[in-house]
């Protein structure tokens, strides 16, 4: 089994900034990718970044240049620094990775983005 936990998440005023971190344990084999996802009430889940074991990234077109995903091979851990935060940018953000194994998610951790 794999377990996806994050963390990171928190209060924070717009213009302001966050560090999530998402650490992947249990059996692993390879990982292809990494990503993170969010999902506002009443909105759709979408992706935010991905990264790939090579290093190739993806990012939504809400970030505009202030969102970067970086990954940790080594310690199975992906990051999502996000700056100059607006109240948009407040949901649940999940973290993916796309094993040899499957598909898995972790339980998510909030951002809120407010004055």
């Amino acid at each position: 089994q794999v377990q996806l936990v994050e963390s990171g998440g928190g209060l924070v005023q717009p213009g302001g900034s966050l560090r999530l971190s998402c650490a992947a344990s249990g059996s692993i084999f390879s990982i292809y990718a990494m990503g993170w996802y969010r999902q506002a009430p009443g909105k759709q889940r979408a992706l935010v970044a991905a990264i790939t074991s090579g290093g190739s990234t993806r990012y939504g077109d809400f970030v505009k240049g202030r969102f970067t995903i970086s990954r940790d091979n080594a310690k199975n851990t992906v990051y999502l620094q996000m700056n100059n935060l607006k109240p948009e940018d407040s949901a649940v953000y999940y973290c993916k990775g796309i094993m040899s194994g499957g598909d898995y998610w972790g339980q998510g951790t909030q951002v809120t983005v407010s004055s």
